[in-house]
């Protein structure tokens, strides 16, 4: 930097190409450049450092990224073997590795027109073309991702190289093209193809003038009817001689036709000298305005775009013919603003070529590779390998044994908690049955009806009320009064006002239970907060709540949480559902366990529904060795800090909080955003956990991930942001899912192992938002899943409505029993 302006220093060395390189294979030409380059080094006294290393290459290529290209063919005089179809990058790499003295880092690879449009790019903001006109000719130019079919994403530009001199290969300047240009194709070492750059570029304008002379000699219209053997000699007139001839002052230039016509061994006269200067600039002419024709294209394709009326824009320029003609630039511009009079249009002369621009571009890559490796460490400590994966799956079925075990139950993480649920429907339940979900900030009230006879037959009635924020923190007699009066509303609206009736109370939080129709409160989770409840029996307050009413009676109420109402829901339909799975605000499971295993609780024979609450795994530092700082973060900042830990990792309530997190320290290190931090981001709970399974979805178009950002007040987002978010939420989803197949493994193992089988066939049933809306998840924990208990052949079933009808099936089967006086 100097003086606020960035300053670029450049030292440079020109190595020749011997003529038998040009035709050899290569290695003999890469193995040439990295002698080239280790010279060079060894003069600067900087071989021993590994430096980036950007490498214009200037023939058509196929790029699939910055620093891999792949050649097209060959143009320009060069043909070498084995190198056509393959990557110039590991050509170049190979023969470093072979000399074996210094190293690179290849980081770019560009074509010296992309060079030359960086480079003035560089002094002018405005310059969005680069144009060569040299040896060779092409154009590269800045296009929208929209129009660019063959590359994902749509937000943005991208520097597209058009290798224009292969236009007309297909047929389309056929009607432009004349005797000499077809005899110099035949004569060249590619014929029929680079048809545009043969009619322009340096390599072939002396040729042309040639070719004329010799015709023009032949016809007698020249030359007294004379040829000598230099003239009809292929290459003998060099382009550099109509620079010479076609001098701003005509005596200098006649006298140059003079000299170049005698040293070609002819004889000319004045009238020769004219005419051959006449023919030089015909044929430069006409390579200008072909050149400024193809370059009004380029120009009304970037104001179409933009959909400006003027355009105002600069195009760099390099190449010999450009720079070293006299007149040719002068005929280009007057040409190109005579097609294009509603564009202001400024050419810029490269003035270092294309070296200062593969500088500039590599500069960038490296930039952009080191913020990629410090986002990918940043990303990586949320990336779980198999082992860490086992390890959860170990540490998950320990904990399952202390939460069975009499001895050890109190102290585990994981409660195991009995839910006295023993048996699944068998079909004769029938009768009216509430049920009342309450497990969040909204809660329904259901009226089911269950008709014996045909198991399908459930009718159901519901009506959703919500729970002010203020009564979720509020006492326990509000929240409880506040649910009575809704029964009672529902009550009225369903006709029934002043019935008795069962009903199942799904209440989705830990609870220790002595029997089904009890359930004690040990703690409050996602964001309920009401005081006087834990430690109590929830269906106490709730009959309470009911009796300060009077209008309506409950005779029976039994304590469901929505994880067994799952397993219920989905064994109604299949009796091998013995698991319930629940991934939505939290996370929980249950399963059928032994009886006898089940140690706080009286009785060996047959089974019973244990709920895990395996949320809280992680509370003694189970899963510490796993928390990244995002999750520290996400914890020190809930309701709960220090209090289920594995839900926070997995649930619903948590993912987009995380992603927050990762999204600000990335801005924060300037890796996202421009390092600008947007005052809606920093907001708690903005970055709704729906978002991430609306990004992820695989038909989202990253402009719809842009409208995301851009409603997080990300207005200035690019499409790099916008893949990058995609990144993050991915990773962030992908490590849930993996964690709960963790789990999940350990459960069905333990199903496995409680009945001595070799494999086991079972049925989970699932329920929860994030499980069923996010459109990878199920199956990255199917895998996961798959992955660690392999001797389980696992089933998925979707819940449908679980916490409702898995509740009154629950009671239904209760209070078949309770009826039959069964116990």
């Amino acid at each position: 930097m100097a003086g606020g302006k960035q300053k670029v220093e450049m030292e440079n060395q020109i190595y020749p190409i011997p003529e038998h390189l040009m035709r050899g294979s290569g290695s003999e030409l890469f193995d040439h450049i990295v002698d080239c380059l280790a010279n060079f080094l060894e003069k600067l006294g900087i071989k021993d450092k590994k430096l980036p290393l950007g490498f214009t290459f200037s023939f058509p290529c196929q790029q699939t990224k910055l620093d891999e290209s792949v050649l097209v063919s060959w143009t320009k005089g060069f043909r070498i073997s084995g190198v056509e179809g393959q990557d110039v990058v590991s050509l170049l790499r190979k023969s470093v590795k072979k000399r074996g003295d210094f190293d690179v880092d290849i980081m770019a690879v560009i074509n010296d027109t992309v060079g030359a449009m960086m480079t003035c790019g560089y002094d002018d903001h405005h310059c969005e073309i680069g144009l060569i006109v040299g040896t060779g000719t092409n154009a590269c130019y800045m296009e929208q991702m929209r129009n660019l079919d063959l590359l994902d994403g749509d937000e943005g530009r991208m520097c597209v190289n058009t290798e224009w001199g292969a236009f007309g290969d297909d047929g389309a300047l056929e009607d432009l093209r004349t005797d000499i240009d077809r005899e110099i194709d035949a004569g060249s070492l590619n014929p029929g193809k680079q048809l545009f750059e043969k009619m322009i570029s340096g390599m072939y304008m002396g040729e042309l003038v040639r070719l004329i002379l010799v015709r023009m000699a032949k016809e007698r219209l020249l030359f007294q009817g004379k040829t000598t053997a230099e003239l009809l000699t292929t290459g003998s007139f060099s382009t550099n001689y109509i620079y010479d001839i076609e001098n701003d002052k005509d005596e200098e230039g006649l006298a140059s036709a003079e000299k170049v016509l005698r040293v070609l061994g002819l004889d000319p006269s004045v009238e020769d000298c004219i005419a051959t200067q006449r023919v030089c600039q015909i044929v430069s002419t006409r390579a200008a305005h072909l050149c400024a024709a193809t370059l009004v294209a380029v120009l009304r394709q970037i104001r179409d775009n933009k959909a400006a009326e003027k355009l105002r824009t600069t195009i760099g320029v390099d190449g010999s013919v450009y720079k070293n003609h006299p007149e040719f630039s002068r005929r280009l511009h007057k040409m190109v603003r005579r097609l294009v009079p509603d564009c202001d249009v400024r050419f810029l002369r490269s003035e270092v070529g294309s070296g200062k621009g593969a500088a500039m571009v590599t500069a960038v890559a490296y930039r952009l590779a080191a913020q990629h490796a410090e986002r990918q460490s940043i990303l990586d400590t949320l990336r779980l390998n198999r082992e860490q994966l086992l390890e959860v799956k170990k540490r998950m079925s320990e904990e399952m044994e202390r939460g069975l075990s009499k001895q050890t139950y109190r102290q585990a993480t994981v409660k195991m908690l009995p839910t006295y649920v023993r048996s699944t429907p068998d079909g004769t339940e029938h009768g009216d049955f509430l049920a009342l979900d309450l497990g969040g900030s909204n809660f329904r009230v259901l009226l089911v009806r269950v008709r014996s006879g045909k198991r399908q037959d459930v009718e159901m009635h519901h009506k959703i009320y919500n729970i002010p924020q203020e009564t979720m923190q509020g006492t326990g007699e509000e929240l409880f009064s506040h649910i009575a009066y809704c029964i009672s509303d529902f009550l009225e609206y369903m006709g029934m006002r002043g019935a008795s009736l069962p009903l199942g109370f799904t209440f989705s939080f830990p609870c220790h239970q002595s029997k089904l129709d009890q359930g004690i409160l040990l703690n409050w989770t996602k964001g309920f907060k009401a005081s006087g409840c834990v430690g109590q029996d929830v269906v106490t307050l709730l009959k309470d709540a009911v009796c300060r009413r009077g209008d309506f009676e409950l005779n029976f109420v039994a304590v469901v949480n929505d994880t067994v109402g799952t397993m219920m829901t989905c064994g109604y339909e299949d009796p091998k559902c013995e698991v319930g799975l629940i991934v939505g605000t939290g996370t929980n499971v249950c399963y059928m366990e032994e009886m006898r295993n089940i140690e706080v609780v009286e009785g060996d024979d047959g089974r019973m529904c244990v709920n895990m609450e395996w949320g809280a795994f992680g509370d003694n530092g189970e899963v510490d060795d796993f928390l990244t700082k995002f999750d520290r973060i996400v914890d020190d900042c809930s309701n709960n800090p220090g209090k289920q830990r594995y839900e926070k990792m997995i649930s619903g309530m948590y993912l987009g909080e995380i992603v927050r997190n990762v999204l600000i320290d990335f801005t924060a290190k300037g890796l996202l955003f421009r390092g600008k931090l947007s005052e809606r981001l920093k907001t708690r709970g903005i970055f709704e956990t729906k978002f991430l399974s609306q990004i992820e979805s695989d038909r989202l178009a990253m402009r719809q991930v842009r409208s995301i950002l851009q409603h997080l007040g990300l207005t200035s987002s690019t499409c790099d942001d916008s893949v990058l978010v995609k990144e993050v939420c991915s990773v962030v989803a992908r490590r849930a899912a993996q964690l709960c197949g963790a789990g999940l493994a350990a459960v069905v193992d333990k199903i496995r192992q409680n009945r001595n089988l070799q494999q086991l066939s079972i049925t989970v049933g699932v329920d929860g938002t994030l499980y069923k809306t996010h459109p990878h998840f199920s199956s990255i924990m199917q895998e996961t899943l798959q992955d660690l208990a392999p001797q389980c052949k696992v089933t998925f079933q979707k819940s449908e409505d679980g916490s409702g009808k898995g509740a009154a099936l629950i009671t239904a089967v209760a209070w078949r029993i309770k009826s039959g006086g069964q116990h």
